[in-house]
This record gives structure tokens, sequence and C-alpha cells, in this order.
């Protein structure tokens, strides 16, 4: 049985690679990596096979292999490469060279173990608002369509100017560059395909804990009032029970106030809200711009375009348009294993309607009615009022934990 090494190789091909890994690469019969590290050794004598897409293919040919073989990769091949797919499927040995972020934080002279680490490089930025903002340090892999230009472009569209970006070219090879700039200065600029970029803050952003007041949000003139008020929110959203990296729906967002609290603690997850009303779409539009929240947002009338969000780990429904029956059809059928759906009813009969029709479906039922009221000043003393009271609806499949 031949030895299988996964090795990694900078941007300086041989010339940083230990002597005793040019050995492996040189003695071994097969070599296998991508057209851009094959190049780095003319002088290879053995068989080779160029990495292209179709890696559970490749996966399958290794493991039959009884050769000496390496295989070759940039960087830290187990920092968001190939190396942590290969690793997990085949008996291999993992060789790292020093990666692009070591090289580009070395370059700015500024330590990383407190950096956070997105990768763009093939996926959409999606969600790239809520999950950089308020990280003092953010590393970002680029591709050549999210170019440290487009990256910019979509932090000035969030207001995220208390950031200044470093970006790294070709680290480590001969055309190698390196520019600190001003997001308004990197949207205009030109960079080399091979390009890391490092989001510093130079200033403290806006802060928002959970239970964002209601007069921060963006509303409905003259009838304000179509927000879930904060009291209920805060509960609601405590009631969905999110993880880091949940999926949400919001059903029926309106100013979004739901969808907004719900990202900030899904950061790493993804959101999905549905609004009917045009022009509380565009309110829901400037309330996600001003909070730094980047979600999935469709004008529709549910469960009418519920097949272009991704499965839910939490359901919120904050209005059901009289179709309370289709809507918890298509909900409860796409909710994943351990999933909550949580819905506030501001009458008896929608209260009534839900529980029955979630109680059909399987689903344990806690109804809590919140009744909240604010304080407000009355000459020089305090009386209180009343919001309108909402019922609380969580729901979670029978026999899920």
């Amino acid at each position: 049985m031949g030895t299988m090494k996964l090795i990694g190789v900078g941007a300086d091909g041989q010339a940083s690679l230990p002597d005793l890994y040019k050995r492996w690469i040189i003695e071994s019969e097969l070599l296998v990596g991508g057209e851009r590290q094959l190049a780095m050794f003319p002088e290879y004598k053995g068989e080779t096979i160029v990495i292209r897409r179709g890696l559970a293919e490749l996966v399958e040919r290794l493991r039959h292999e009884t050769r000496n073989t390496v295989v070759l990769a940039s960087g830290d091949p187990l920092f968001y490469g190939i190396g942590s797919y290969l690793a997990g499927k085949l008996p291999i040995e993992v060789y790292p060279a020093v990666s692009s972020v070591q090289w580009a934080f070395a370059k700015m002279g500024e330590s990383w173990q407190d950096a956070a680490f997105i990768s763009v490089h093939g996926r959409p930025l999606t969600g790239l608002a809520q999950r950089i903002d308020g990280r003092r340090k953010v590393a970002i892999l680029t591709d050549e369509t999210n170019s440290p230009a487009a990256i910019a472009r979509y932090l000035l569209e969030y207001g995220m100017t208390e950031y200044e970006a470093f970006v790294g070219e070709e680290l480590g090879g001969p055309n190698e560059r390196c520019r600190f700039f001003k997001l308004e200065e990197m949207a205009e600029a030109e960079f080399l395909p091979l390009n890391i970029v490092i989001l510093r803050q130079t200033a403290p952003g806006p802060v928002w804990p959970l239970g964002i007041d209601d007069d921060e949000f963006f509303q409905r003139k003259p009838d304000k009032g179509l927000i879930t008020k904060k009291e209920i929110r805060v509960l609601s959203v405590s009631a969905l029970r999110l993880r880091p990296d949940s999926v949400v729906w919001d059903i029926g967002t309106c100013t979004g106030s739901v969808a907004i609290e719900a990202a900030k603690i899904a950061r790493d997850g993804a959101v999905f809200a549905i609004e009917k009303n045009e022009y509380d779409l565009e309110i829901c539009r400037q309330n996600l711009r001003k909070f730094r929240v980047d979600i999935t947002l469709v004008h529709g009338r549910a469960p009418d375009r519920l097949d272009e969000f991704a499965d839910p780990d939490a359901i919120f429904i904050g209005g059901t348009s009289g179709a309370m029956a289709p809507l918890l059809d298509v909900c409860c059928r796409r909710l994943k294993r351990n999933g909550r759906i949580v819905i506030n009813a501001a009458t008896i009969e929608t209260l009534s309607e839900a529980g029955r029709e979630l109680g059909e479906r399987g689903f344990h039922v806690d109804i809590t009615l919140a009744q909240v009221s604010r304080s407000k000043p009355i000459l020089d003393l305090t009386r209180f009022e009343a919001l309108n009271p909402v019922y609380i609806i969580a729901a979670k499949r029978e026999g899920d934990e």
C-alpha cells in the first residue's frame, strides 16, 4: 500500500517548500493538483491528475490507489481548502504551508487569533452584513465575482464605514501587492484575481442589543403601530429557540423587526421573509440597511413563494391573511426536526384556529398571553399605558426533543 500526502504550496511554488516536502513530491508516483500547482513542478516525471470540479470522483479514484501519491493544494489545505474534504474520506497525511491569511496579517503587522474568518469564494454575499457587523477584525476570502471592490460596495450599502480594508494580492508571489483602503476607495479600485481582504474597525460601530426600541425602526406613516412591539418581539424571538446557524422564516414581516432581531442571533444561518404589502416592503428594506441585516426578502402572500426558501429551523408568523390552514400545511411539512413555529395572534378567533390546526398536525402548543403596559409621564407623576394584548403561540412537533 502506497502513502498518500496532502502538501500545501505557497504562491512562490518550490522556493519556500522544505527540502523534505520537495523530495516527497519528486519521488511520488502520482501527483494530483490544480493546474497552477502542477505547473510549479515542470520537472515531475510521474503521472499527474489535474483537479477540476468533482472531488467525489477524485476521492473514488484515490481510494483504490496503491502508488505513493501526493496531492498539492494552496497554502493551508485545511483552511477553506480541499483538505478537510479529502482528510475526512481518505487516509491522507496533511502538511500545510503558510496560508494567505497568515501572510496578510503578517504584512499588516497585526495579530490574527482574535479575527473572524469568512469565505465568499464561490458563495453569494447574502447574509454577510450581519456576520461582519460589530467584529473588530474580519478576514474575507474572495473570488473574481466577490472581489474587494464588490465587497466594498456591499458594505457601503449598509453604512459600515467604520471599517478600513487591507488587500493583499498574490501574497508570497512575484507580483505581490499590499494596500490599505477606505471602503469608498476600494469600491473603485482594481485587483489581481488572487487576493484576500482584511477589514479592521477604526471606530466603534452602532450597537443594537436584543429588544430594539420601536421608535428606532422606520414605520408606516401616519398609522404607526404595524410593528411587533419590543416586549412581544423579545418573547416571540425567545420562543423561536434560535441558534447561531438557524434558518428562519418570517411570514408577514412588515417593518422587518422580528427578522432583524432573528438575523442578529442567527448570524451564521439565514433569514427568509415575505410581505404582501409593497409599501411595507420598502420600509422593511430601509430597516434592513439601517440595522445591517441582509436577508432574502420577497413580495407575496404566503404560502405562495415559500418554495423559494430553504427548509427552516424556526418559523415566525406575524399574520396569516386568513389562510391559516394552507399556510400551516406548508410550514409543518417543511419545518426541520426539533424546529419551532411561533404565531402572534391578536384575536381569540386566530388563537383558537391556530391551536386547533397545529394540534391536528401533531404539534404540541404552548400559549402565553402577553399583557404589557409602559410608563408614561403625567405632569410630575407616572401612569401606565397598556399595549394591545397578544397571544404568543409556540409550537413544536410531538416527539421532538
